[in-house]
């Protein structure tokens, strides 16, 4: 580095279809955050950042490396594609039937509690796959029923003020 005061890093949003080029020219950036630079190095450096920021959508990032005399020159621009689900969904198990793991998938629209339990057909439970906080998005887990006899079972996902059974079949 060579005189680097710091990089300034600027977004802005997009709402060109996914794999189209943006038109950027005339979009609105703006400063999201600031990273400073270390002057004059001859050894590599790392930088980050993270965007707390953002609700989904597709988003244009860009940096603003700043020179300690005020110089600036811009990065290329990136584009990132959030997309938290919207609604909450559980998929069925794959694979189905099963011998003896499977897994499980699931997505939450925000950040909350999630509870996956297993029930036999007695409507017994029989495990308790997860009990924890999740953030929004799409999640799996596996679920290994060696422990168990062949047969029906259900599975039941919830989060927050949302819950869905699904069927699953072990065939050993």
């Amino acid at each position: 580095e060579i005189d680097n005061y710091g990089f300034e890093v600027q977004r802005t949003s997009t709402t060109s279809a996914p794999g189209q080029t943006s038109i950027v020219s005339n979009k609105k950036w703006e400063k999201i955050g600031f990273i400073a630079g270390h002057g004059n190095s001859n050894s590599p450096k790392e930088y980050s950042f993270i965007d707390n920021d953002v609700t989904s959508g597709r988003y244009l990032y860009r940096l603003k490396q700043i020179d300690i005399d005020g110089q600036f020159e811009f990065s290329k621009i990136v584009e990132v594609n959030f997309n938290f689900p919207v609604d909450f969904s559980v998929k069925q198990n794959f694979p189905n039937p099963f011998n003896p793991t499977t897994k499980i998938e699931f997505s939450i629209p925000s950040d909350n509690n999630v509870e996956i339990k297993i029930f036999n057909v007695l409507g017994m439970e029989v495990a308790t796959l997860l009990n924890e906080n999740k953030q929004a998005g799409t999640h799996s887990i596996e679920f290994n029923a060696s422990n168990l006899s062949s047969g029906i079972y259900y599975y039941k996902v919830v989060s927050g003020n949302y819950s869905e059974i699904k069927k699953m079949i072990l065939l050993r």
